[in-house]
């Protein structure tokens, strides 16, 4: 009799991963789940406690998926301009293009697993503390203040991305994001 398949908890994580960013939140059943590991629900239950844990843990691959997003985006980017939060704003942009399901998921839902937008963005390499710094070595005198005002551009021009509303190039959001920084930066 041929030995059955043994389904690990790494391979149904990464089945609800690809469902998450092929289809969305919404899809990443129990059933589709098991369809896609070619198996019954039984071994999701045995492994997962209910949909919650799967689900969290999505949340939690999103997040790290969004930050190795962005320390790629900037490695390959190397000629951003050095202006705070210039490589940051790009990177969310262009992550909202790429992974239209992952971006609502991680922005634009209600549950963020206990986790604020500011660890979120900052990750393990403390991306957005340096972008702070940075902005404050420039001479801002209120950095935290200056990043929320480029956050509502960035993160409404994320969100029309995905709506198919933003149609700019990186050169022109570039220079919206350069152009931005330095009107804040001018009226503090």
């Amino acid at each position: 009799m041929p030995r059955k398949t043994m389904i690990t908890k790494d391979m149904l994580s990464d089945s609800a991963f690809a469902l998450l960013r092929e289809e969305g939140i919404g899809e990443v059943t129990a059933r589709k789940l098991a369809a896609r590991q070619g198996c019954s629900t039984q071994p999701i239950f045995h492994v997962y406690n209910g949909m919650d844990d799967i689900i969290r843990e999505m949340f939690e691959r999103a997040v790290t998926y969004f930050q190795k997003y962005h320390e790629l985006y900037v490695s390959s980017h190397v000629n951003i301009p050095d202006v705070p939060f210039v490589a940051l704003g790009l990177s969310y942009i262009r992550f909202a293009a790429e992974e239209p399901n992952l971006f609502r998921f991680l922005f634009l839902g209600k549950d963020k697993f206990g986790m604020s937008l500011y660890e979120m963005l900052n990750g393990e390499h403390g991306v957005l503390s340096k972008e702070v710094a940075a902005a404050k070595a420039d001479g801002c005198g209120n950095p935290q203040s200056i990043f929320m005002s480029m956050w509502i551009f960035i993160h409404g021009a994320g969100c029309m991305t995905i709506t198919g509303d933003y149609d700019l190039g990186e050169k022109e959001t570039e220079n919206l994001l350069v152009d931005s920084y330095e009107a804040y930066k001018g009226l503090e």
